[in-house]
């Protein structure tokens, strides 16, 4: 660690405290010096994350974290390398994202043992939920009791100051909210989500080197990749938004200064659902920031491609979609335990289209959460439906609905970067809707709880639409992390047919690999050149590319044989 370097970009943010600062983050390097594993550095096309609630599959007198372990072990063991396991700690809210205590694993989970027993199969990817905290952590506690040593750890505002109504909002909930405090005084406290997550002071600098310890404590405790959720929010300056300032990309980059200079392979994944020009700005340089940020324009802007039968939009994105330099690589998904965001697609989607979704949605009885504008309006920000019942119709067969989300899932997996496959599209989970009723959070839609013995009916009834979806979805996984083309950052070039067909095309020395997808509902031919003999990755089967079929939603891989 260049020690000089540290103090100069600590000194941006904390001024003639920087050396104060430096001397609590010398403290915390050293207590954590030699408790941190080596990784391997570079991502290949062997790794694939699974994304689930600790909690998703239950068994009775098991520790959901055993039944996860178990099912991983039974089902996916030669096809999922990672799994990132959501928040996992105490929490009072927002099905894990309110922390009360972040270095405790919940116990209605399992235990530390559990997780540590993962991570020496799997690699796995923690939650850094370090915007905010519980307003029921010990930490706000002590803050409204006055113990001095959590003095100044969450921001206190004037919430009649104009400079406010600047501020980023992504909910239709109030930014500032009340507390009483020990000494019978009232803290009007800065909440970026809710009444009930605080947001943490990163103006402090006790609190940067206090985060510092918690990634470093993950990071000991088996994280090799940390999502930092929600971080585009992480400093605050009145008369701006608030949101991707320059001091925020610091504290990321500092951080992975830090962690870097303690041991490799430690993977920074950044979470800001927001245009794709602002969210690809967490990479830095490539080598400096996250090693890789979640692709969100994909989710909407695959499934309005899918809906319309129009590739149009997805072609162009995807003609101008840089891959990052250094050793920086997207994370692309398509569903996660949060809404499909729509933020993302503002400037590639019209309000009209945008809308379209939203009555898909709507129609296949999923949700539209909204967001508050300055001027005091209202807009949409995300869809609330599993990505399965947007992409499909509820008349469709169970073939039919099956084929058309494996599609997307293929394009997924098949563009440059890690594929986030979310435990509900891997087992073709639909919409909960008694989860919603039950609880009033429209995010749960998404959420449900399986019963692990009834889930493994489920899988093997054949010709069942979780059978299909779970089958069809190892296939490809077994298929991608044989080849190759599936590098996550091999360039590659598109091109459309008659806007329904979007064809992927790679190269490595003198082979080929094309990727077809079919977006409508019609049969359709390709022609590559009838001399060219390709294999069909997926099937095994050779043929020459003078007349290739493609049934309705049909998706292909082929590479060129010699």
């Amino acid at each position: 660690m260049n020690e000089l370097d540290i103090l100069e970009e600590l000194r941006i943010l904390y001024g003639e405290k920087a050396e104060e600062v430096k001397t609590q983050v010398d403290a915390v390097v050293e207590k954590y010096r030699l408790l941190l594993p080596d990784y391997e550095k570079q991502l290949s096309e062997k790794d694939a994350v699974l994304i689930t609630y600790a909690d998703t599959i239950r068994r009775k007198g098991q520790f959901p974290l055993e039944t996860l372990d178990e099912f991983l072990s039974q089902n996916l063991a030669d096809l999922i390398n990672t799994v990132h396991i959501l928040p996992f700690f105490p929490f009072s809210s927002d099905d894990g994202f309110a922390i009360t205590n972040y270095y405790a694993v919940n116990p209605e989970f399992g235990s530390w043992q559990h997780i540590e027993q993962l991570s020496a199969r799997y690699h796995l990817m923690f939650d850094a939920v370090i915007n905010h905290i519980s307003s029921n952590s010990d930490w706000f506690k002590a803050f409204l009791a006055g113990n001095p040593d959590f003095a100044k750890f969450f921001i206190e505002v004037d919430e009649k100051d104009v400079r406010l109504k600047q501020v980023f909002r992504p909910r239709a909930l109030p930014l500032v909210h009340k507390y009483p405090a020990k000494s019978g005084e009232i803290k009007s406290i800065w909440t970026t989500f809710s009444e009930d997550q605080v947001d943490l002071n990163y103006a402090n600098g006790k609190v940067f080197a206090t985060i510092l310890d918690l990634l470093l404590f993950y990071i000991s405790k088996g994280a090799r990749l940390i999502r930092l959720d929600a971080v585009g929010f992480l400093w605050k300056c009145l008369g701006t938004t608030c949101l991707h300032l320059p001091e925020t990309h610091l504290v990321i980059q500092l951080y992975r200064k830090i962690v870097e200079s303690l041991t490799s392979g430690i993977l920074f994944v950044t979470e800001t659902n927001v245009p794709h020009k602002d969210n690809i700005s967490y990479f830095g340089n490539g080598n400096n920031e996250a090693h890789m940020v979640y692709n969100f324009t994909l989710p909407p802007l695959l499934a309005f491609s899918l809906i319309t039968s129009n590739v149009q939009k997805l072609g162009k994105w995807l003609s101008r979609l840089e891959l990052p330099v250094g050793d920086a690589c997207y994370f692309n998904f398509t569903a996660s335990h949060d809404g499909i965001g729509l933020q993302p697609v503002k400037g590639i989607l019209t309000a009209e289209e945008i809308e379209e979704l939203e009555d898909r949605a709507k129609a296949n009885n999923g949700f539209v959460s909204y967001k508050d504008n300055p001027d005091g309006t209202r807009s949409p920000y995300e869809l609330n439906c599993s990505y399965l019942n947007i992409v499909s119709c509820l008349e469709d067969s169970w073939p039919l609905k099956a084929q058309k989300f494996m599609l997307t899932q293929a394009f997924m997996v098949t563009i440059p970067g890690i594929p986030g496959i979310y435990i509900h599209s891997l087992l073709g989970t639909q919409n909960d809707l008694a989860a919603v009723e039950e609880s009033s959070i429209k995010r749960r839609i998404n959420r449900s709880k399986l019963h692990y013995d009834k889930l493994l009916e489920s899988l093997s009834e054949k010709d069942s639409l979780q059978n299909l979806i779970f089958s069809g979805y190892k296939k490809l996984l077994q298929v991608r992390r044989s080849y190759k083309w599936f590098d996550p950052f091999l360039s590659f070039e598109t091109k459309t047919e008659d806007n329904q067909v979007i064809i992927i095309q790679k190269r490595r020395g003198e082979k080929y690999f094309w990727a077809l997808f079919n977006f409508s509902g019609k049969e359709r031919d390709y022609c590559f050149s009838p001399t060219i003999k390709v294999k069909d990755l997926i099937s095994g089967a050779t043929e020459y590319s003078d007349n290739l079929f493609l049934e309705p939603y049909a998706y292909r891989w082929f590479e060129s044989v010699s």
